[in-house]
Formats: C-alpha cells, structure tokens, sequence
C-alpha cells in the first residue's frame, strides 16, 4: 500500500487530519506531501490520492512503520490521552505573565525604596520587647508598647509586633507559668500558727502570728499568758476585720483550735485547711515568719513579762512589713520600699528599728 492509499484508509476509518499528524505520519515525505497537496488542490472529485501530482510524488515517498495499514502507537496514544501534548509544553503563557508581573514589583520596589528612614531598633530593646512578650503570654503589641513608652523608649507599635516571637499554627493558648498560677492561688490564703517565748521568771507566753501568703505580711502578731478559746476568736476577729478575710487559712493540729474558733472562721466565711500530723512544712510561711522572729529577735532578749514581749512584737512587726527586704519578694519589702537614688540626695543616714536592734537607710540631702 502506498502512502496515499495508506492516508485515504485512516481518512476513511474516521481518523482526522489531526490525529494522521499526530500518528506520525508526517514524518513519512509521502504523506506529508499527499496532505498538502490534498488541501492544496481540494479533494472534492475523485478518491483521496487520486490526482497526477499527488501520485507521482508518492511514488518517491519511502514506505515507513508509520505509513503502513496498522494503527500507529501515538493514534492509540491520542485515543486513550487526549492531553499528552501538554506535559512537552515547557513553558505557558500564563506562566510568562506571571513572570512579568513578578519582574515589575520587584522592579518598582527596587526604585521606591527609601534610603532614609526611621532608625533601626537595637539588639536591646529586640531582647526587652522578646523578654516582655515571654513574661507576660497574654500580652499583646499595644500593651508591650505602652509599657516601653512608661520606660521613655520611642519606639512603634508595629516595631514592637515585628520583634514579638510569633507562635506557630499548631501552638497552644498563652498560659501564665506554674510560679504566677500558684501566687494567684496564693493571694485567696494565710497562715496561722502559736509559738512559745521563755520568760525572765522561767515561765512560758504563748506567740500568735497570722501571715498573708500573697505578700508575706504579717497580718496580726500578739502574745498571751493565758491562750483560751475566747482569746483566740478574738485574735481572729482582729486579723481580718471589715470582712477582708482569705478564703483559705492553713494551720496544724494544735488543740487551742477547738470547735469555737472553728465556728469562728466558719462565721468569717474563711475555710480552714489543716496540716497532717508533724508536717510543719505544710504550713511554711508561717514557720518562716515564727524562724525570723526568734533568730532576729527573741533570740536576742529576753523577756520580761506579757506586755514587754507585746511591745517587742509589734515593733518588729512594724519592721519586718515596712522596713526588711525578702527574698521571696526580689528584695522588697510587704509594703513595698521606696527605691532612693543619688537624685535623693548624697548623705545616707541610719534610722533605728525595733529599739536600735536592726537598722534602717536611707538618703538625705547634705
């Protein structure tokens, strides 16, 4: 079969022009020619193939794979993929658009940058601002940047959102760490607790102490001869007056806490939360605050009678809220001591505290 009657057999199959291109039959010089000249000089009288020019060049046309009566691979290709001319497509029209587009911004950016502009934030304040957002999860830029305007640092707010560490798609709400959710827990308790004073005349006074947890304030500080329960109820009543009272209040098994001053605090609204049995450590700050009372008093006195060691405790209550520094509180005191610098003047004097026992400094102009 020659390459016209090869074409005029798939013509006639149904196969279109596009499909015999695509079959690879324009590889064949015959074919090609055949087609051409068919299109060329029309097709409308007489067979496919049957005109002079057509038949003579077909006889020089080489008979190939692609020309003979079988389907060739890519007809078979193009019935079952219709979009295999698409993956040879390197690059698209769209494609180039967008590199267009992409080569104008760029451009345009290039030439309207600004050379000057505002100044670049220090590697301090970036190291403030990451501290900041890190102590306080529930921060945000505007209350970050309100507090470095309190400070005196001119800064944006959209720096500041810039340097905030950003939290990943999958991270977790902000939430305060374990030290903040335990002191605001913290804030709602108190402790109480009785100590023994030796006397000059080898008898025992009984100490109470009732201490905030929230700030380490000593609440209410006596002493009695005689602790009954009247006494203690009264003690209460003294310590949370005008219904400020904690909603918890730890104490140990101690019998003076009988049925009447458990009534008492039930009355206050105050839930008590006894220790175990022989764990002081339960009840800790008391325990501290009662240490510092014999280490940094009793132990240097010694008491006379009720109404001295009366007077010595409230002195040194005085002081241990107004005038000594805690380390659980970063060195400030439970009612937060003025910080005086040289702006307040040069000279530093000595106050006496607690009858000339402990000491109090501060700055005084010359």
């Amino acid at each position: 079969m020659c390459p016209s009657q090869g074409a005029a057999e798939f013509w006639r199959a149904g196969y279109g022009r596009q499909e015999l291109q695509d079959a690879g039959l324009r590889k064949c010089a015959g074919a090609d020619v055949t087609l051409g000249l068919a299109e060329a000089f029309g097709t409308g009288s007489g067979e496919f193939g049957s005109s002079p020019a057509t038949r003579s060049l077909s006889r020089e046309a080489p008979i190939t794979e692609a020309c003979t009566g079988r389907p060739p691979l890519l007809v078979v290709l193009q019935r079952f993929w219709q979009g295999w001319r698409r993956p040879l497509c390197l690059v698209r029209p769209a494609t180039v658009v967008k590199w267009h587009r992409m080569g104008f911004r760029l451009f345009w950016r290039w030439k309207s940058r600004c050379q000057v502009g505002r100044p670049r934030a220090t590697q301090e304040l970036r190291a403030l601002i990451r501290r900041m957002a890190d102590a306080n999860p529930t921060w945000g830029a505007p209350r970050i940047h309100g507090e470095l305007l309190k400070l005196g640092m001119e800064v944006g707010q959209t720096t500041v959102a810039r340097y905030m560490p950003r939290p990943g798609r999958e991270a977790p709400k902000p939430s305060p760490t374990w030290r903040n959710f335990l002191r605001l827990h913290l804030a709602e308790s108190a402790g109480m607790d009785f100590f023994v004073i030796p006397t000059a005349t080898f008898g025992v006074l009984l100490g109470f102490v009732v201490v905030s947890h929230r700030d380490r304030r000593v609440l209410h500080l006596n002493v009695t001869a005689h602790p009954t329960e009247e006494w203690t109820k009264q003690q209460l009543r003294e310590a949370f007056p005008w219904g400020n009272v904690p909603r918890y209040l730890h104490r140990d098994r101690d019998k003076l806490y009988s049925e009447g001053v458990r009534a008492t605090l039930t009355h206050l609204g105050i839930r008590e939360v006894p220790s175990a049995a022989r764990c002081p450590w339960q009840n800790p700050d008391a325990e501290r605050v009662i240490g510092s009372i014999r280490r940094e008093l009793l132990g240097h006195v010694v008491v006379l009678n009720e109404a001295h060691a009366r007077r010595l405790l409230r002195e040194y209550q005085r002081y241990y809220n107004a005038s000594r520094t805690h380390l659980a509180l970063g060195k400030d005191t439970p009612e937060r001591r003025e910080v005086q610098g040289p702006e307040h003047g040069a000279k530093v004097i000595e106050l006496r505290e607690v009858f000339g026992l402990h000491h109090r400094y501060e700055r005084r102009a010359a």
